[in-house]
This record gives C-alpha cells, structure tokens and sequence, in this order.
C-alpha cells in the first residue's frame, strides 16, 4: 500500500548553469509543494501504514528547514555564498545545485535516514520510502525514486555535506536531530504524538 503526506515550504535558490538566464544569474524563489509517498505491506496496530501524526515530527521538520530559507550550492562562488551566510540566518549548503531534481533527492536522502534510524513504537512494519515529489511550480514537478537518490552519475549527495545554519538547527525540537541522524543513531517514534 502506499501513502502520501504533503508538505509546503517557500525557499530562494539561484540554479548555475541552467538554460534559462533569469533562473542560472538571479536570487528568485518557489512555493515548493513536498510529496513524501510511503509503502508497506503490513499495517500497523492502528491499521494504517505509518501514521500521519508520525511525519509532523522528524520528516516535517527537516523539510521545513528549507521554508523562508536560501538554499547554497557548495561549489557556487564563495563570495557568493559568504555574502548569503552574512545577510540571511536561514541558510541550507547543499553539496549540489539545488533544482528541483536535486531536491527530491536531498529529501530522498533525508526522509530515507530518518525512517531507518526511527524506533517503531506501534507495530510499523518494513515502511519504506517510495519517492519524493518536488512541486516546484504549479506546472512542473521532478520525482525522485531511491536508483535517483544513489546514483552517482546525477552527483554523488553525502549527508554530511548538508549543512544546516545555527537558526534552522535551533527550531529543531531537537537541535542534535542533523548530528544523531549523521551517526545512524535511533530516534524514537513515540507510541502517542
């Protein structure tokens, strides 16, 4: 069975290198629309998949992170991105330019780590992340499958290269969230939200 949750954020964004002028030399900003699809083939105790209460705690917060927020290319001009750093407390650093593509598969990653580090509480069995969504404009998404968050040949994305800026961190409901989920350590879902 497979579910969907939706998440929303606003972020600004420059994409180097694209086709398009105003997109690849202009700060410009999207009203992103998240989909994160979950499957399973079991039931909970509850009956459900995963409980939809569940992603309003770790999935959510992660995803809000990029919301009112610049996300940086790493290997954009450092000036650039120190000029950004200096003038903007919501700052997300990617090790990749973030379009679309790029961020159903930063996502991919993040949502794929936090759900193998989760302490199922009530009886959640093999859930799995299915895909990602990126709803970058009303018109247009990208989807992101696992083969696409792995693969090499699309630019190799570390967890560790995700840097996240001290504000973001501190609106966390657990500002070591980034540091645990790096060491593969277990978050705990709890039984009630």
């Amino acid at each position: 069975m497979l579910i969907r949750k939706l998440f929303k954020f606003e972020n600004a964004h420059i994409v180097r290198d694209c086709t398009t002028q105003r997109c690849s030399e202009n700060i410009h900003g999207h009203s992103y629309k998240i989909e994160v699809l979950l499957e399973s083939n079991y039931l909970d105790h509850g009956q459900m998949v995963y409980d939809f209460g569940l992603t309003k705690r770790y999935i959510k917060e992660l995803i809000d992170s990029f919301d009112h927020a610049i996300t940086l290319w790493s290997k954009d001009d450092r000036q650039y991105i120190e000029a950004m750093k200096t003038y903007s407390n919501r700052w997300v650093e990617l090790p990749v330019s973030p379009s679309a593509e790029q961020f159903s598969r930063v996502i991919y990653l993040m949502v794929e780590r936090i759900l193998a580090c989760t302490d199922m509480q009530n009886g959640e069995r093999e859930v799995k992340l299915h895909s990602i969504i990126v709803h970058e404009t009303e018109t247009g998404y990208a989807q992101g499958f696992k083969e696409d968050a792995h693969s090499q040949s699309m630019g190799q994305i570390k967890l560790e290269d995700i840097l996240f800026s001290k504000q973001v961190q501190n609106e966390w409901s657990d500002v070591k969230l980034w540091d645990k989920l790096l060491k593969k350590e277990m978050i705990i879902n709890p039984k009630k939200v």
